[in-house]
């Protein structure tokens, strides 16, 4: 845990506000992934790394409905 010198950035998802659009899994399949069982978006990782967090704050963005948060 705690990698040093980082801001960790983390990005969670309200499954119920989700639509299962896909847009964040458009804009960053590093992070976001679509589960097609449950038709929501799911975060995969714990941390986002650093080279993906603006793309992680541009899903959030772009998101219809609103339901990601990036947590600095």
């Amino acid at each position: 845990m705690g990698e040093e010198g980082g801001n960790s950035v983390k990005v969670r998802i309200d499954e119920d506000l989700c639509t299962g659009c896909g847009l964040c899994e458009d804009t960053c399949p590093e992070v976001f992934e679509l589960d097609l069982d449950e038709d929501v978006a799911k975060v995969i990782v714990d941390e986002v790394p650093e080279e993906y967090e603006q793309d992680c704050q541009d899903a959030a963005e772009s998101c219809p409905v609103g339901c990601i948060e990036v947590i600095d």
